[in-house]
C-alpha cells in the first residue's frame, strides 16, 4: 500500500484517488467531510482516522484543515476529539462519521454534526451528536447525542400509516412485502418513542437561513430532513420523509439554477456503487429521482469512479461552479482512503459528473 507522507509541495492541480498532500506533506486525514468557507478561508472537516499501527485511541476524532486556494491545506489538528472519561458518550473507541459544521449568524458559534456510534455497539445506536465552538478550528465542545424527532410523526406521513399493525417479524424472508412495509411506516412506528435512527449525514442551510440535519433514516432504507432550532442546535420536530424504502445514504445537496440537487448512494458498506441524482423544488421535497449522474464507462459508472458522495462545494470566487467531493474507502486502513474531488457538470439541464485524471480547478467556468 501506498504510504500516507507524500513530498510537501504546492499543490496545483487536482488529483482525484492520489495523496493530497498537505502543507506538511502528510495525506489529509479529514474523511466523509465537509467545507465551510469563513472570512476568506475554507476549513475543511472530516474524519480523522486512526492508521492501523495507531494503538492509542485517543487520538481520534474529526479533523480540521485551512486553505486559501482549495489545493493547498494546513492541518489546523483536531476540531473534536473524543473524551478520555467512561462518563461520556463520545470515548475512545466510539465511531464518528460523517461531521459537518455550519455557522450560526445569530449566536456567532460554529455548530458540528455527526454521526455516531457507541464504543463496543458496532452500528446499533445510530446517534446523532453536536458540537460548538467559537472558533471555526476549535476546539468544539461536545454536547450531546440523540436518536432525533421522538415521540413525532413526519409532515409527509399519511394518516392512515399511522395505526398499521405490520411488524418485522411479518416480513421476515419477503423482501417485496418488507420494502411496501418500510414505505408504510414500519420502522417510523418502530422507534417513534425513542427517536428515530440517524446514520450517514450532511447538514444544509437554506437560502432563508433555516437549516437542516439530512440522515439515513429506518434501517438505512430511508432518507430524514429534520429542520434544526434557530441556534442550530436542537430538532424542532418538525421532518419529512424523502425517497422512503429506496435505501440511501451518503446525502451531498446543493442548490443550482432554481432547483435543489442531491447526490447519495446505495447502501453497501464500504464498496462503491452507481452514484444517485434527485431533485427537488423545495429542499422539503417532493423529491424526484434522476438516475445515476456518472458519465464515465459502465463499469466507471457502476462505482462512481471508486468513491461515495459527501458534500458539493461551490467556491466563493466562482459562481455557479460546484464540485462533486467523494471518498474512495480502503477499510483496511481508514486513514488511506483518499478523496475524490471533480467538477460538476452538466448535460441538459443536469448535473453529471465525468472523471478526470487531473484537473484545474483554477479553469472552472
Amino acid at each position: 500500500m501506498i504510504g500516507l507522507t507524500a513530498r510537501p509541495q504546492n499543490n496545483n492541480l487536482i488529483r482525484p484517488g492520489e495523496i493530497w498532500p498537505d502543507t506538511e506533506g502528510k495525506h489529509i486525514n479529514a474523511h466523509g467531510g465537509g467545507i465551510l468557507f469563513y472570512n476568506g478561508i475554507y476549513y475543511w472537516f472530516g474524519e480523522s482516522r486512526l492508521p492501523r499501527t495507531e494503538k492509542d485511541r485517543t487520538r481520534y476524532g474529526v479533523g480540521c484543515y485551512s486553505s486559501k486556494d482549495l489545493l493547498n491545506w494546513k492541518n489546523e489538528g483536531l476540531a473534536l476529539r473524543v473524551i478520555n472519561d467512561t462518563s461520556t458518550l463520545l470515548q475512545p473507541g466510539c465511531v464518528i462519521e460523517r461531521p459537518k459544521v455550519i455557522y450560526n449568524k445569530k449566536t456567532k458559534k460554529f455548530i458540528m454534526w455527526f454521526h455516531h456510534e457507541l464504543k463496543g455497539q458496532g452500528y446499533r445506536a445510530a446517534l446523532t451528536g453536536v458540537a460548538v465552538s467559537d472558533n471555526i478550528a476549535g476546539p468544539y465542545t461536545y454536547i450531546k447525542s440523540l436518536r432525533p424527532n421522538a415521540g413525532v410523526w413526519p409532515v409527509n406521513f399519511p394518516e392512515e400509516f399511522k395505526n398499521l399493525s405490520v411488524n418485522e417479524s411479518d416480513i421476515k424472508g419477503k423482501p417485496d412485502e418488507r420494502i411496501k412495509a418500510v414505505k408504510e411506516g414500519l420502522y417510523i412506528r418502530r422507534d417513534f418513542t425513542g427517536g428515530q435512527m440517524a446514520r450517514d449525514m450532511t447538514l444544509f442551510v437554506d437560502r432563508n437561513g433555516k437549516a437542516y440535519h439530512i440522515h439515513s433514516s429506518e434501517e438505512n432504507m430511508t432518507l430524514h430532513f429534520s429542520e434544526l432550532t434557530d441556534d442550530y442546535l436542537n430538532f424542532t420536530g418538525i421532518y419529512y420523509r424523502v425517497l422512503p424504502a429506496e435505501s440511501n445514504e451518503a446525502p451531498a445537496l446543493f442548490f443550482a439554477k432554481g432547483k435543489y440537487y442531491m447526490f447519495s448512494s446505495g447502501t453497501t458498506g464500504w464498496k462503491p456503487n452507481p452514484a444517485r441524482l434527485a431533485v427537488a423544488d423545495k429542499v422539503t421535497g417532493e423529491w424526484m429521482s434522476l438516475g445515476n449522474p456518472g458519465r464515465g464507462t459502465e463499469e466507471e459508472n457502476k462505482i462512481t469512479f471508486g468513491s461515495q458522495s459527501t458534500f458539493v462545494l461551490s467556491p466563493k470566487d466562482k459562481k455557479n461552479i460546484y464540485i462533486f467531493m467523494g471518498d474512495r474507502w480502503t477499510p483496511e486502513n481508514l486513514a488511506d482512503s483518499r478523496h475524490i474531488w471533480l467538477p460538476v457538470e452538466w448535460e441538459d439541464g443536469i448535473p453529471v459528473i465525468k472523471w478526470y485524471k487531473e484537473w484545474n480547478i483554477k479553469e472552472l467556468k
